[in-house]
């Protein structure tokens, strides 16, 4: 059985690495590219732009419902079954998506989609825990966060260049030669694990799901205006799940909600400080194509190119960042990133008419740096800060942390132009500078003895 000492030798850590980040890079890229394709898909489909919004709303619900049961069964089962059944899945998932003639079908293609997508994220982190060996681990979280932020950030750029090309078949299709690689490589490379010796709770993981599930229907009909008493129904079903949840696993040695190690500060102030970063880039990605065409004047295409300096230096942050996470505490180093990205998001809400390609290309960049340098640090916190037996619970917070901060900031973004439809981008922006400065705080307590008292 592989540790988290060890690691694996280079012969196998390489691939094993490709093949799962190439597995976490198409479950994230899905998100962002059918956001893009969206226009495209309701005309193919002959639907109208309310109803086509499904095909994105059931593959989001379904992975924040369904990922911290997934990250509970990977103790269970084993890391690398859930990875790899999650992968089959997810390929298979796209053919079926690739090949639908209605939006019912795409529909339900996307909810199989979505839990193949749940399986692989759950238990991202915790494979990166027992490839590479502690030392060098934070490089691993450094070439993971560069993948998960690449793919989140340049996913209308790879929409608009497959639907350029191709139909939009293809977005879904392109998956399938991707996937079987990362199969073919992943069985051949990925290690095995030791399994916990508790009984999968079968009934907690429905709770889980309703709970999540509830939460996220509440937050999207709730912005959206849809029915206050839809709303307060799901709002109320999310409750009762959850409390339902706690009394049921209250004692469990590994609870789905992994109350145990909520109880650890460290390990809770790196997830507070996770969802408050990924709600500010939730935030910045919807307001600011707002921002930049509508009131800034620039068209599609340019605003591509506009935003494409916050990838590209998360990029090349997120690398430096993962070495440097080796070496520095993780409170020092995600504090400093978020601050940077607060500052950030501030100058991108002070853009006046005019502002010259320069003038937004540094400010971008100035997020993007501060993002990548926060990633990486806050990633390898949350996973060491859990014992190894918690593997899979750490890392299931790791992505539902990342999906509740996206969901959130997307959909505080349409609250924001609803109160105040003159300036909606710049008021979401705000709130993002805000949310970056919270997290920025939340990391520094990281720093306290009282953090640090496990």
């Amino acid at each position: 059985m592989a540790g988290p000492t060890d690691g694996l030798p280079r012969e196998r850590l390489i691939p094993a690495m490709i093949a799962v980040c190439l597995a976490v890079g198409m479950a994230t890229l899905d998100t962002a590219i059918v956001n893009t394709a969206l226009p495209t898909l309701a005309v193919n489909l002959g639907t109208d732009a309310a109803s086509v919004i499904w095909v994105v709303n059931t593959y989001q619900l379904v992975m924040v419902a369904t990922i911290l049961p997934f990250a509970s069964l990977g103790e269970v089962l084993g890391h690398r079954r859930v990875y790899l059944a999650g992968l089959w899945v997810f390929v298979l998932a796209s053919l079926v998506c690739g090949l639908a003639w209605s939006l019912p079908s795409l529909a339900i293609a996307r909810v199989a989609q979505g839990l193949g997508a749940a399986a692989l994220m759950s238990v991202n982190a915790a494979l990166l825990r027992f490839i590479y060996p502690s030392r060098q681990l934070g490089k691993g979280m450094g070439i993971n966060a560069l993948v998960v932020g690449m793919s989140f950030a340049l996913g209308p750029t790879v929409a608009s260049a497959i639907l350029s090309l191709a139909s939009w078949h293809w977005l879904f299709l392109i998956n399938v030669p991707l996937g079987l690689a990362a199969g073919w490589m992943a069985s051949r490379n990925l290690p095995q694990f030791e399994r916990s010796t508790h009984v999968y709770d079968r009934g907690a993981a429905l709770l889980c799901a309703g709970l999540f599930g509830g939460l996220t229907l509440a937050l999207t009909t709730g912005v959206q205006g849809v029915s206050p008493v839809a709303t307060v129904l799901e709002l109320l079903l999310a409750l009762l799940c959850g409390a339902w949840l706690l009394r049921r696993q209250a004692g469990h040695p590994a609870p789905i909600l992994a109350q145990d190690l909520y109880r650890r500060p460290l390990f809770a102030l790196s997830s507070l400080t996770s969802v408050c970063s990924f709600s500010t880039q939730g935030l910045a990605f919807v307001a600011l194509p707002f921002l930049l065409q509508h009131q800034l004047g620039h068209s599609q295409v340019a605003t591509g190119y506009l935003i494409t300096p916050w990838p590209a230096v998360v990029a090349l942050m997120a690398m430096v960042a993962g070495r440097l996470a080796d070496r520095y505490p993780p409170g020092l180093l995600g504090g400093l990133g978020l601050l940077a990205l607060s500052a950030g998001m501030c100058s991108l809400a002070l853009l006046q008419p005019g502002a010259s390609a320069l003038d937004i290309g540094w400010r971008m960049a100035l997020c993007g740096a501060g993002f990548g340098f926060f990633q990486s640090p806050n990633l390898k916190a949350l996973m060491t800060s859990a014992p190894t037996s918690r593997s899979g619970g750490a890392s299931g917070v790791v992505a539902i942390s990342r999906l509740v901060g996206q969901t959130l900031g997307a959909s505080l973004v349409a609250l924001c132009f609803h109160l105040s439809p003159g300036a909606g981008p710049q008021v979401a922006l705000w709130l993002g500078c805000a949310f970056a400065l919270v997290g920025a705080i939340a990391s520094g307590l990281r720093l306290s003895g009282f953090a640090r008292a496990i």
